[in-house]
């Protein structure tokens, strides 16, 4: 089957040579057509160009998209979208002047999740995050990453990576798995580090890789959480798996983290509220990708990513929502991309490069997904009609989408 979009007013992420990611100076650089045309053939983009050469195609689906933008669908690269209840109570005690900290220590944050998460069936958890998972493809994310961590123990957290392989056989678009049992440290393992990351290692990862439940490996690199030597163990145990690093660093402190994380070839390192000079440059010529969560940095009031420092000094960077019941319980990109425009000072250009070509990159999908490619999957946004790209950002409380397609066909 062949779907044909005519008289598109831009086409965006044209690329006609597939490339991984875009760093630095590059990321300013969105390539457009105006007035294009769009052939999906099933569910691969097989042909692009402006309308003045557009292929007369018989038996085809013809969609007429005048006066709207069409765009590679967003790439969300971290979440925690597979959890148990919600944690609006602490988001009262935040107002009320209580810290993150604060609240973990009160055996809140991460802790309260894991005891809803531990209390409840698989049933129950699938049942509640597929509603989640829904609502995001609605507002235009076509490939997903999805972190276990509430469990914090051996069944609660194959519990958690059993729906996120649920999610993976009963949805179309990418869903990677990644085993975060390095989320926090149980109470009863607070004073016994050795003791909780010994069942990180020689309990949970091998039945994790015996039945086939993750594709990477993560850890809250944090002071109070886990330590840069912990961490490492961590990753190596991981990687003895096949599992790659893509690890929670540098939220509240520079510690050394993101060095490690680049020795041990993490694919990704996310958050980065707080990046030095020395953290820039262990970056510089690595393959690790800097991914910045800025929804989280406006729920908890922390700072955000420098993305134009990290950008002037040549990194890539990715977007994604960090959608969690604690500190981003949204999983909203279109609101993602319009808060790094205006908190973190990222052009519209640098926004969309960031949420789709390096959000894939930070996947490990940027051969597939990410970019208007012939051959790359047809996941893609139609907008509503509007006046340019640039509204996407500058509406940000509008829902500017009126179509998502997903491996060639539009999600009802």
């Amino acid at each position: 089957m062949k779907t044909l979009f005519t008289n598109i007013k831009e086409l965006l992420q044209v690329r006609e040579t597939s490339i991984d990611k875009v760093s630095g100076k590059e990321m300013a650089t969105l390539p457009i057509i105006k007035d294009a045309f769009l052939l999906v053939e099933n569910d691969i983009i097989i042909d692009f160009g402006s309308m003045d050469v557009c292929p007369k195609i018989e038996n085809a689906s013809i969609i007429d998209a005048t006066g709207k933008v069409i765009l590679p669908t967003w790439i969300d690269s971290h979440t925690h979208i597979v959890y148990a209840g919600n944690r609006i109570q602490e988001f009262v005690d935040r107002i009320n002047g209580l810290s993150y900290e604060e609240i973990f220590n009160r055996g809140g944050g991460i802790l309260n999740s894991a005891k809803k998460l531990n209390e409840a069936s698989e049933d129950e958890i699938y049942e509640q995050s597929k509603i989640r998972l829904e609502e995001v493809m609605q507002q235009g994310t076509g490939a997903v990453e999805i972190k276990s961590g509430y469990g914090l123990t051996v069944e609660g957290e194959l519990k958690m990576l059993r729906v996120i392989k649920r999610l993976k056989e009963n949805y179309t678009l990418p869903i990677k798995a990644t085993f975060l049992g390095a989320h926090a440290f149980p109470s009863e393992y607070k004073d016994n580090h050795a003791a909780y990351i010994d069942l990180i290692i020689n309990e949970m990862l091998p039945k994790i890789a015996e039945e086939n439940l993750a594709d990477y490996i993560d850890a809250f690199l944090e002071t109070g959480y886990f330590s840069v030597e912990e961490t490492i163990k961590i990753m190596k145990a991981g990687k003895k798996y096949g599992l790659i690093p893509k690890i929670h660093v540098n939220q509240f402190t520079a510690i050394e983290g993101i060095k490690a994380c680049v020795e041990n070839g993490a694919l990704s390192v996310d958050h980065l509220e707080i990046v030095n000079d020395e953290d820039i440059e262990v970056l510089k010529n690595s393959n690790t990708m800097p991914v910045a969560l800025p929804s989280c940095s406006y729920f908890i009031s922390i700072p955000y990513t420098p993305a134009r420092k990290m950008m002037n000094a040549g990194l890539p960077i990715a977007l994604a929502t960090d959608y969690n019941p604690g500190t981003t319980p949204s999983g909203n990109m279109n609101f993602v991309v319009a808060t790094a425009c205006i908190k973190m000072k990222m052009t519209p250009e640098e926004a969309i490069n960031a949420a789709t070509i390096n959000g894939a990159y930070a996947m490990g999908i940027s051969n597939t997904h990410g970019s208007i490619t012939k051959g790359k999957k047809a996941n893609i946004i139609i907008t509503k009609p509007i006046t340019t790209y640039y509204q996407l950002p500058y509406e940000f409380g509008s829902n500017l989408i009126e179509k998502v397609m997903i491996n060639g066909k539009l999600i009802s």
